[in-house]
C-alpha cells in the first residue's frame, strides 16, 4: 500500500520597517535612490564603525509583537549571524537569536472554504537587511552590489510549522501582510522587496510525528508565486519518496519562468552561524511602561473591522473583505460612511448608509484607484463622495445618473450637486409628469400591458425602462416603479 504523506510547511517571513533611517546608522532608507548613494562607514562594515539601535525600529517590532499576540521581552539581546556573501560587507549579520525581542504569539486565519485555523508564531526578532546582488550589468555577465539596501532594518517572523497545503500557506501570508499594513510597521510592497518570504516545505508520512527533511525556499515576493512554488516543491518531494528516495536538506529559489524550484546550495543547521552576542551592543531593553504606551496606541486591525462592518453595517463578508484590503481604503470608507450617517438615530439608518457607501465604492470609486504600498490615490476626498451620495438619497438625481456625475467629479475636481445643478440634473419626481409618460409607455405596449395584467409580473421593469428612455434617465426610478404598477393594476 502506498504511503500517504502530509505537508509540513513553516513560513520565515522578513518585513521591512516603516521607518525612515537604517536599523544601526543614520542612513536613508528610503527605495530607489541610484546605487551607493544610501551608505555610510557602519553599514559599508568599515573598521572602527560602531552600530546605534533606531528606536522607531525597536517600537515597530513591540507593535508587531503585541498585534500578534506576542510576549515581548523586556530584555533581548543582539547577536552576530556569520557567514560571507558579497552583499554582507561585515561578513556578519546583526540579528537576534536565542533572545529575540516577540515570541510565542500567533495568527488567525480564514481559508478559501471559509474554515479558520490558528497558526503559532515562534519568534520575531529584529535584524538588518543585506545589500541587495544586481546581475548581469556591465557587459551582461557582471555582477555589482548595491549597499543601498545594506542595514536597512527588518523584523523577521518566524512562523510554527503548522502551515499543511500550498493554499494555507498563501492565506497565511496575506492576513499577516495586511496586520503589518494596518499597523504602519511595514508597506506590504512584495514588488519591491520589502516585504518577502522563505519557506521550509517538507513532507512525512500520515500519522508519524517526526519532521521530514526540509527544504528552504528562499525570497519569494508574490502570493501567487509562494503558492506555486510550495506545490511544485511538494510534488517534486513526493515524487522522491516515493520512488524510494532521500529529500536532500537545501536552498532552492523558484523560477516562475519554468514553474519550478531549482536548487541553490546545500543547506546546514543554524548553529554553522556560529551566533554570539554582538560586543559592540549592549542588550536591549523596553520597559513594561513603554510596551503598556505602545500597546495604548494599536489601531483596530483589518479582522475586526470586517466583523465589525458586518455586524453593525449589515455588510457581507466579500463587501468587508474588499474594503478592508487596504489600511487608505478602510480608512476612506469608515469617513464616508459616518458622513453619510450624519445623525442617523437608529442603527438600521446608520447601516443603510453604510450598505450605500460599501456599494457605490466598490462599484465606481475603486476601478480609479491605484495602491502605491502604504499610499493610495483616492479619486475624491470622503466628504465629496458623502455628498454625491446625499443627493442621490434626497432624490435629486438617480443612481444611474449618480455615476455620470462622479465620472465628472473625478475629471475636473468638481462637487456634486454643483455639477447637477450646471447640467440640469436634478431628477424628474413629479407624479403628474412621470404618469403622463406612464400612460404613453403603456398605450404603446398593450400587448405586455396584457402579459403583466395576466400574472407576468415580471415585464414591469421593461415598463420601467421603456419610461427611463423616454425621460432620459432623468425620472426618479422609485416614483416610475409607484406610478406604473397603480395604472396597470387599476
Amino acid at each position: 500500500m502506498a504511503t500517504v504523506y502530509e505537508p509540513v510547511i513553516g513560513l520565515e517571513v522578513h518585513g521591512q520597517l516603516l521607518i525612515k533611517t537604517k536599523m544601526f546608522c543614520g542612513c536613508s532608507a528610503s527605495y530607489g535612490a541610484p546605487p551607493n548613494t544610501h551608505v555610510c562607514p557602519v553599514c559599508l562594515g568599515l573598521p572602527g564603525a560602531l552600530p546605534v539601535p533606531n528606536a522607531a525600529a525597536i517600537e515597530c517590532a513591540v507593535r508587531a509583537g503585541l498585534a500578534l499576540g506576542c510576549t515581548v521581552r523586556e530584555r533581548s539581546v543582539f547577536a552576530r549571524k556569520n557567514y560571507f556573501y558579497p552583499d554582507l560587507a561585515k561578513g556578519y549579520q546583526i540579528s537576534q537569536f536565542d533572545l529575540p525581542i516577540d515570541e510565542h504569539g500567533s495568527l488567525d486565519i480564514e481559508l478559501e472554504d471559509g474554515t479558520r485555523k490558528t497558526i503559532g508564531i515562534t519568534r520575531i526578532h529584529l535584524e538588518e537587511d543585506a545589500a541587495k546582488n544586481l546581475h548581469g550589468v556591465g557587459s551582461g555577465t557582471d555582477t555589482l552590489v548595491d549597499y543601498n539596501r545594506a542595514g536597512v532594518a527588518l523584523i523577521e517572523i518566524v512562523g510554527e510549522p503548522e502551515l499543511r497545503s500550498a493554499a494555507e500557506a498563501e492565506a497565511y501570508l496575506r492576513r499577516l501582510r495586511e496586520v503589518l499594513m494596518f499597523l504602519g510597521v511595514n508597506d506590504g510592497n512584495l514588488e519591491e522587496g520589502s516585504f518577502r518570504c522563505d519557506a521550509n516545505v517538507s513532507l512525512r508520512p500520515v500519522g508519524q510525528e517526526k519532521f521530514g527533511t526540509r527544504t528552504e525556499l528562499k525570497n519569494i515576493n508574490s502570493f501567487r508565486f509562494v503558492r506555486k512554488a510550495i506545490e511544485y516543491e511538494l510534488g517534486r518531494q513526493e515524487a522522491i519518496l516515493s520512488s524510494g528516495g532521500r529529500i536532500v536538506q537545501e536552498t532552492r529559489t523558484y523560477s516562475s519562468a519554468e514553474d519550478k524550484t531549482i536548487s541553490l546550495r546545500s543547506k546546514e543547521d543554524a548553529h554553522d552561524y556560529r551566533y554570539f552576542p554582538d560586543p559592540d551592543l549592549p542588550p536591549l531593553v523596553v520597559s513594561a511602561a513603554q510596551i503598556a504606551a505602545i500597546r495604548a496606541t494599536l489601531p483596530e486591525l483589518p479582522a475586526s473591522k470586517r466583523a465589525r462592518w458586518q455586524s453593525e453595517l449589515g455588510l457581507t463578508a466579500a463587501d468587508a473583505q474588499v474594503l478592508s484590503a487596504h489600511p487608505a481604503l478602510a480608512r476612506f470608507f469608515e469617513a464616508t460612511a459616518a458622513l453619510v450617517a450624519g445623525d442617523a438615530p437608529t442603527a438600521e439608518q446608520r447601516a443603510a448608509a453604510g450598505k450605500r457607501c460599501a456599494n457605490f465604492l466598490q462599484a465606481e470609486v475603486l476601478r480609479y484607484v491605484a495602491f502605491h504600498g502604504l499610499e493610495a490615490s483616492l479619486p475624491v476626498e470622503a466628504s465629496a463622495l458623502a455628498e454625491l451620495l446625499a443627493v442621490v438619497e434626497a432624490g435629486t438625481i438617480s443612481g444611474k445618473m449618480a455615476k455620470d456625475v462622479f465620472a465628472e467629479m473625478v475629471a475636473t475636481g468638481k462637487r456634486a450637486q454643483k455639477i447637477v445643478a450646471q447640467r440640469g440634473l436634478s431628477q424628474v419626481s413629479d407624479t403628474g409628469v412621470l404618469e403622463a409618460a406612464a400612460r404613453e409607455v403603456l398605450a404603446q405596449n398593450a400587448g405586455q400591458v396584457e402579459r403583466y395584467r395576466a400574472g407576468k409580473t415580471n415585464v414591469l421593469g421593461f415598463f420601467v425602462g421603456q419610461v427611463m428612455k423616454a425621460t432620459k434617465g432623468a425620472a426618479n426610478p422609485a416614483l416610475v416603479n409607484d406610478v406604473l404598477k397603480r395604472l396597470l393594476e387599476t
